[in-house]
């Protein structure tokens, strides 16, 4: 039955939900302690008036309330005195099994501070998430009504406890054979509770005849699961498992292991860890147990004692068997009771870098020698231990830590510093002793004691240990002349103090009997381990201190404080529409999801963006038989993990693999019975057969050529079912997402003779991302999409796309009973992210200096975990708000997830939201949209955002949910106009385009605005021409256009000038320029319109040029790249150049919008182009970021014949010609 503890309490609410009417006050103690007496309260028990209401009101006081016995507590409830104004706003709950060592209460998200009172009246009761089993009680007040004192009435709820409880001397066990019945159970299942003050100690030994085992025991204040088959401690032959920490804490921890065939599951406390369990360990047929040692189950599997548990056990089930009852009557060896007897060790905690603790010295200060000795653990690398001042000798010693180590620090005036220096790793939050102590002539340091390390020394100088000494810190400034901290303060847990070998009574202290202490929180260590659980994700190392933690994301992959978000995209499409072209990249298909990054090829040479995946034979492979068989069967090992498969194809938009079977007598699916001799297995998982091949529809048991009427055989559905005894193929792509991709292959019909096959099965391929462009358009600001509730109670990332002409909107909300989280757009140069997780609302800004309401693309991330909150926007710096110390960590949300609006229907976002992933998984906002009034599926507009990723003259086309680049008016191709179209030319290419009318009219629109009356006779006023080229050829003609009038245009370079000159008609201009047929690469502008030139030669400066004569070119015809073979109209000294023809590298080549180049390679079966003699296409065009950097040595030369030239570029007309001889002779043809 249940009763209801009271002390002090109202008679309106005292007792009366108990179901048992028990006389509580049999149970209840009052004990409460003030500044240096007692004070008593002013109380009545049922009566309804009084309360508890100390002398003094300050944080020191308490009221601690004993149970009369261990006590289930599932609720406390307040009240202020009665008719007063005494009230606790805020307290604190301590609880203890011997009224020592108590142990504070913590709520869920390690919240220890309880809400109190608003008024004397009212009752505020708070029911306990986890039940607490204890004696004592022990309340502690933070903060109280401003205007009155502390005052309270309390009562307390629960049941009584009742529990079989063993306790251990390290020397001590209990055995157990365990029955047949025990061990043919389906399902097996450890239970116990344990309290210890020793951080190592074997709990539980069990194992059977086959010699599988199993060991519970401490490690260091961890569980350690340990598995393992025989005594061997290789890593084969054993599995281990750590849970849990600070177990050592003389604190009660429960344990649980369950089995079930493959797994376990492995609780401590709160935490509960699944594991795999190796095949090899599986069987488990335990027959004997072993509690509190492995030792007596066989006689060579002895341990030493200093393995065995010293502690209590309480509560030990073996498959549901009491074995704690069982043992009262069955073996026991050495000291073994049935009750918990509990050493009384009383420790502090140093809470703050506030905290000290002041003790005077007892011992005379003129006595011989003196000692100083503490234990403590803490989580921090450096902080102040203990300080003296040296009486009447101008100096002072310190104890502290720095970088995990022991320091002692001796200044004495005058004298050199002395300092000794011993332990490591001494922040790993165990317990540490130290022993320091100074005899007449020797110096003692010691690290725990005698497994840990001394160090010793001769003073040069004598000193006297002074008369006060301060653990921890210093007081603040003023308070005390006798002790100053250079160091940090010690934040961490101190006990077993001694001062020249006489232990501190700390409880006098706590008393304020023995001398002094601020933020010191004594007879109890309160140190916590963030670490465990660990909030690193993703492989994450947590490192803390005693306030915070650390996650070190080297490696994972992953970024922010606790490594959730991805460092790479999501998909080939994403890292194409970021710039890149194709290589190998990092693709984390779920993002902040489970599924790690993975190395994949990412093919961007198309329009499509291909995601390749390789397997282990994507090769031609001859198919051998072994002797013996009748089939040949092959399994297909991908690259990337399963899950990363499944998601990548998931997500594609669409996916081929190519399978191609050549055979001669060996048919492939059908036999006259029409049972399939081949066949292949795919989809995700294990896979399903498929009898189909590539090119025919799934479940059709046919090929391609059946469905093209193309087979070698009509009556066969496929070219090899023919069986003929000539070499004949089936090939075709799968396409279909579900049956993808190929996991093994079966081939018969193998074994006649004669019969011959060979098979390849293509890399898995995909294109792409459903994910990058799922969008919708929000045209009202009361419209909305709505989705389930949105889990991310401890990591949240969220991340979109916007654009939008309005100024303000929110993108999205989600709201909880309290706890909410909201982003939206607050102006039009600002993103605000708020939240609130119980700790009070917080927001995050990021102020852009320009508009956000631009219309064009803008990406919003968003990561909220239990470290800090952070907002970024597009490539600006992220803002961040850290969270509060040990405040509410759990993001509570219960309301569906609204985009676009709000519940209220106010504030809505007009625009577009693209992308929109919470924890790596994309919402659907095309699906939802397709069925929401006033939204709309799919948003277009992306040019706006991407038209510069179009390069080189390259146009950015508008596709309903993504955008493409069109390279027709550039000499470029790729996906982004990116992929320079380079040939290499030898004496004998020529590269001859014919002009059109309508192509010429298309030259002069792109070039300026032209009279219309010249389209006719196809006239131009202005031209663009770029190359890029590499030669070590001189003279040589690298372009040259001529037209129906006998005018030409011709680009040359000369043989030993020193002049570039650009002559038109009567005018003759000179530019100088070096070396441009010395086989490097080079790149030449020449824009005209009308009488003004401009040249621009590599990174040369621009210079500009005006002509005089008349500036049109009329009538043009041809453009010839290399050698020019109709050159009967030209003059003697050209004619004679241009037959020479041109060796070497041209690139990138640009008449106007015309790419003959292109034309040639790409196209030349569309476009009005001829070629003749040998042309190749090449990377001779690609330069790195110093395009002067590389000497390229051409085959066809030596390397004498690279000359320093001069070039010249010329633009002339041949009816004018004989004006510019000055010119010509310069050129030196």
């Amino acid at each position: 039955a249940c009763l209801c503890l009271m002390v002090l309490g109202s008679g309106a609410h005292a007792c009366g939900v108990c179901i048992d009417a028990l006389a509580a006050a049999h149970y209840v103690q009052i004990s409460f302690i003030t500044e240096k007496h007692f004070s008593f309260p002013f109380a009545s028990l049922c009566a309804g008036a009084g309360g508890w209401s100390p002398l003094s009101s300050d944080r020191y006081q308490w009221l601690e309330v004993d149970l009369g016995g261990r006590t289930q507590i599932t609720a406390v409830a307040t009240q202020g005195r009665y008719g007063s104004s005494d009230w606790l706003t805020a307290y604190l709950l301590m609880f203890s099994d011997t009224g020592h060592n108590w142990k504070q209460y913590r709520q869920e998200d390690s919240i220890g501070a309880f809400p109190g009172n608003s008024n004397a009246d009212s009752v505020i009761q708070h029911k306990l998430q986890r039940p607490v089993i204890a004696r004592y009680v022990r309340l502690i007040p933070l903060n109280w009504n401003p205007s009155g004192r502390i005052g309270l009435r309390l009562e307390t709820y629960g049941c009584p406890y009742d529990s079989d409880v063993v306790s251990f001397d390290g020397h001590s066990s209990l055995h157990y054979r365990l029955s047949p019945r025990l061990r043919q159970m389906t399902r097996e299942s450890i239970s116990l509770k344990f309290k210890t003050l020793m951080n190592s100690g074997i709990l539980l030994h069990a194992e059977g005849g086959s010699e599988h085992s199993l060991t519970l025991q401490l490690e260091k204040g961890k569980l350690l699961l340990l598995l393992r088959k025989g005594r061997s401690s290789s890593p084969d032959g054993r599995h281990l498992v750590y849970l849990g920490s600070l177990l050592d804490d003389q604190h009660w921890h429960h344990v649980a292991v369950e089995h079930h065939s493959n797994h376990l599951n492995l609780t401590v406390d709160k935490s509960t860890l699944w594991v795999q369990i190796p095949p090899r360990l599986i069987y488990w047929d335990h027959d004997q147990m072993s509690v509190g040692a492995d030792q007596g189950l066989g006689s060579s599997r002895s341990v030493g004692s200093h393995r065995n548990f010293y502690g209590c056990l309480e509560n030990l089930l073996y498959n549901g068997l009491n074995l704690v009852d069982l043992a009262k009557q069955k073996d026991q060896r050495g000291n073994v009771t049935f009750s918990c007897a509990e050493p009384v060790f009383v420790a502090m905690t140093f809470t703050s870098p506030q905290s000290f603790l002041w003790l005077p010295r007892v011992t005379e200060l003129s006595s011989v020698g003196a000692s100083v000795g503490l234990q403590f653990r803490t989580w921090n690398k450096a902080g102040l231990l203990l300080t003296f001042a040296l009486p009447n000798q101008g100096g002072a010693v310190w104890l502290y830590l720095s970088k995990a180590r022991l320091h002692l620090l001796i200044h004495k005036s005058g004298r050199a510093p002395l300092e000794l220096t011993t332990g490591a790793v001494l922040n790993d939050g165990q317990w540490h002793s130290v022993e320091l102590t100074f005899g007449r002539v020797r110096l003692t340091l010691t690290v725990d004691g005698e497994e840990g390390a001394t160090v010793q020394t001769s003073p040069s100088f004598s000193f006297t240990v002074g008369g006060q000494l301060f653990f921890g810190g210093c007081p603040a400034e003023g308070r005390s002349q006798e002790c100053t901290n250079p160091f940090k303060a010690f934040q961490g847990c101190m006990r077993l103090l001694t001062v020249d070998n006489q232990r501190v009574d700390l409880i006098m202290v706590q008393q304020r009997l023995l001398g002094n202490y601020t933020h010191v929180q004594i007879d109890m260590c309160g140190i916590i381990d963030r670490c465990s659980p660990s909030h690193c994700e993703h492989g994450g190392s947590c490192s803390q201190s005693w306030s915070t933690f650390h996650c070190n994301c080297s490696g994972t992959g992953y970024s922010g404080a606790t490594c959730h978000s991805s460092i790479y995209e999501q998909s080939c499409e994403a890292y194409k529409h970021k710039g890149n072209t194709s290589g190998y990249y990092y693709i984390d298909v779920d993002g902040s999801g489970p599924i790690g990054p993975q190395l994949i090829y990412c093919n961007m040479t198309e329009d499509k963006t291909w995601t390749v995946i390789q397997h282990n034979n994507t090769e031609l492979t001859r198919v051998r038989l072994s002797p013996g068989q009748n089939q040949h069967s092959v399994h297909f090992e991908y690259t990337s993990e399963e899950a990363q498969l499944a998601a990548i194809v998931s997500q594609s938009e669409h996916c081929e693999q190519e399978v191609t079977y050549h055979c001669r007598r060996s048919r492939l699916l059908h036999t006259p019975d029409g049972s399939p001799l081949s066949w292949w297995v795919g989809g995700p998982g294990t896979g399903q057969v498929q009898t189909y091949w590539g090119g025919a529809p799934p479940g059709s048991h046919q090929c391609a050529c059946s469905l093209q009427g193309s087979c070698v055989d009509p009556k066969h559905p496929c070219n090899c079912d023919a069986d003929r005894i000539e070499w004949a193929n089936d090939s075709g792509l799968l396409t279909h997402k579900e049956t993808l991709p190929v996991r093994s292959l079966v081939l018969g019909d193998l074994h006649r003779p004669g019969s011959e096959s060979a098979y390849r099965v293509g890399p898995l391929r995909c294109h792409g991302d459903k994910n990058v462009w799922n969008a919708a358009f929000f045209d009202k600001e009361t419209s909305y999409l709505h989705f389930p509730t949105f889990h991310g109670e401890l990591s949240a990332d969220i991340s979109f796309l916007f654009k939008t002409t309005s100024s303000s909107g929110v993108f999205l909300e989600n709201l909880g009973i309290k706890d909410f989280i909201r982003i939206e757009l607050s102006s039009f140069t600002e993103v605000l992210f708020s939240f609130d997780v119980g700790n009070g609302p917080l927001e995050v800004r990021v102020k852009a200096a320009f508009p956000l309401n631009d219309n064009r693309w803008h990406h919003v991330q968003v990561e909220r975990n239990v470290k800090e909150a952070s907002l970024r926007l597009d490539e600006l710096p992220a803002a961040a708000q850290e969270a509060p110390a040990d405040g509410h960590i759990h993001l509570q949300l219960n309301s569906q997830l609204f985009i676009g609006g709000t519940a209220s229907r106010q504030k809505g976002f007009r625009g577009c939201i693209r992308a929109l992933q919470l924890n790596g998984i994309t919402l659907d906002l095309e699906e939802r949209a397709k069925i929401t009034p006033g939204v709309q599926a799919g948003c277009p507009g992306h040019c706006s955002s991407y038209g510069s990723l179009c390069q080189n003259q390259g146009r950015c086309v508008e596709r309903s949910s993504s955008f493409s680049c069109d390279c027709a008016p550039s000499a470029y191709a790729g996906a982004f106009c990116d992929r320079e179209i380079s040939a290499s030319f030898k004496l004998g290419t020529s590269v001859s385009y014919t002009f059109k009318e309508q192509v010429v009219n298309e030259l002069n629109r792109s070039s300026s605005v032209v009279p219309s009356s010249i389209y006719s006779d196809m006239t131009l006023r202005a031209e663009n021409i770029s190359l890029s080229f590499r030669t070590s050829q001189s003279p040589a003609l690298l372009l040259y256009v001529s037209s129906y009038h006998r005018e030409y245009l011709a680009l040359l370079l000369n043989r030993d000038g020193e002049h570039l000159a650009r002559v038109f008609k009567k005018d003759c201009v000179f530019f100088k320029v070096r070396n441009l047929a010395n086989g490097q690469l080079h790149t030449i502008t020449i824009s005209r319109l009308a009488e003004a030139v401009f040249v621009q030669v590599d990174q040369n400066s621009k210079e500009e040029f005006n002509l005089t004569s008349d500036v049109e070119f009329n009538a043009i015809k041809l453009l010839v790249l290399g050698r020019v073979h109709n050159s009967g109209e030209l003059d003697p000294e050209l004619a004679r150049l241009s037959s020479l023809g041109f060796t070497g590298c041209l690139s990138a080549v640009l008449f106007n919008s015309i790419s003959p180049l292109k034309a040639a390679l790409l196209h030349p079966d569309t476009s009005p182009v001829t070629v003749t003699g040998k042309l190749a296409q090449s990377i001779c065009g690609s330069t790195s970021a110093n395009p002067y950097a590389t000497r390229l040595n051409w085959p066809d030369h030596k390397p004498d014949t690279v000359f320093v030239l001069l070039g010249c570029i010329q633009v002339m007309q041949l009816k004018l010609f004989v004006n510019c001889e000055k010119w010509w002779k310069l050129l030196n043809c």
